[in-house]
């Protein structure tokens, strides 16, 4: 009976709230399903607000989206945090973003001397410092080795195999991975130096290494992951030196000069194998947007484009052919993915802030396809006959990437 009266009296109040939306205007931004123009209806069932009022595009907002697209979408905030003595990580793999079959990434926290122990993958690590600084140390096959320090916008690439280790330089340093493998959590991908040590027999350590068994009595029996430690003061030397050059790990990004953007809309830097010779997997932009700007419609034609927004608010409509395009709204946290050769464009719905975001590609190099040069360069009476243009409106279109458009 008690069940029978809440019910009665939810199902009251719901109607009484689905009473009061006004089908005739657009509801949208109250966060229900309404377009004013004789579509859609509130939601009167269990919901979570805030998440609608943030994706006013999964409510139907976009009048051109059509078909099914799958989620494209996941945020870094519905990961699972993994905390640590010295800092934390999540992920998003393919287990939480299915359609990103490429790219793995986390963000990874390190506080001021905590290491994220030695260790190394069987794919491919890539990462970006966005707060702090951290020293890198890696060493490959050849013995050959580098120690670097990173701050804001600094790149490293590991090669599959690497031995490396990252340590906190700053209070509080943090950044992002990437891996050339969505399904980054199998079994058999990461290979960290405590979890091998504890798994090996001391007599064996200590006929490889030359010294007592007792030299390892404390050796961790559970892999700390990440640890508490000081920050180092040691330098390297020896081994058959330094990997610097074409062979160096390290780009810093902000030492180098962007990209041309004709349209003038924000700045563009690209890091893959043409500027960071080492790296032949991950290809990658550093987009910073300015409000109401685009990223000009476009494609990819050597790979998915994987997406980390670092700050400000945005939306993109992916086409993935055959009728079907869907509208994504993104904040700061949101990772994405854009199907292999999908048309799309990304806006700053912003008019006062920055829109910030990384672009990774499982590729040697960053290739796209800019949909206004392609008609450019097309004969003119063709694009006009297929649109149904303005022949003129066609000689205007611009002949050269844009890239990032300026904002009205």
């Amino acid at each position: 009976m008690k069940f029978q009266v809440a019910g009665a009296a939810l199902l009251s109040a719901s109607s009484a709230f689905g009473a009061v939306i006004k089908r005739d205007d657009a509801q949208f931004k109250n966060g229900q399903p309404v377009d004013g123009k004789g579509k859609g209806a509130p939601i009167l069932g269990g919901t979570n607000h805030q998440i609608d009022l943030a994706n006013l595009s999964n409510l139907g907002e976009q009048s051109t989206d059509s078909g099914t697209v799958p989620n494209l979408k996941w945020r870094f905030s519905d990961s699972k945090t993994k905390i640590f003595s010295g800092g934390w990580v999540r992920e998003q793999v393919v287990q939480d973003l299915p359609q990103s079959h490429d790219i793995a990434a986390a963000q990874q926290h390190l506080t001021k001397g905590a290491i994220r122990e030695l260790h190394w993958h069987r794919v491919a690590e890539w990462g970006i410092v966005y707060e702090g600084r951290i020293l890198v140390s890696a060493v490959d096959e050849n013995g050959k080795y580098q120690v670097d320090e990173l701050g804001y916008g600094d790149i490293w690439y590991f090669p599959k195999g690497q031995a490396h280790t990252i340590q906190g330089l700053d209070d509080e340093n943090e950044y992002l991975l990437a891996f050339d493998d969505g399904d980054f959590d199998k079994v058999g991908t990461t290979f960290n130096l405590d979890d091998w040590v504890a798994k090996t027999p001391k007599s064996i350590l200590a006929k490889n290494f030359g010294v007592p068994e007792s030299v390892f009595d404390k050796v961790p029996e559970k892999n700390p992951y990440i640890l508490n430690a000081t920050t180092s003061t040691r330098n390297v030397t020896g081994g058959n030196g330094e990997l610097t050059g074409n062979s160096s790990y390290v780009y810093h990004t902000l030492q180098h000069d962007p990209e041309p953007v004709p349209g003038g809309g924000g700045v563009f830097y690209k890091i893959d194998s043409t500027n960071f010779p080492i790296s032949k997997t991950i290809a990658a932009t550093f987009v910073t947007l300015e409000p109401k700007g685009l990223r000009e419609l476009h494609w990819h034609p050597t790979a998915e484009e994987w997406l980390y927004f670092h700050e400000g608010e945005g939306r993109a409509t992916v086409f993935i052919g055959s009728s079907n395009a869907r509208t994504f709204d993104f904040s700061a946290g949101d990772t994405a993915v854009f199907p292999d050769n999908s048309g799309h464009y990304i806006e700053n719905t912003s008019a006062t802030k920055n829109l910030t975001w990384i672009e990774l590609y499982k590729s040697d190099r960053v290739a796209d396809v800019s949909l206004a040069q392609w008609l450019a360069l097309t004969p003119a009476d063709v694009v006009a006959s297929v649109l149904k243009i303005p022949i003129d409106v066609v000689d205007d279109l611009k002949k050269e990437k844009q890239v990032l458009i300026k904002g009205n």
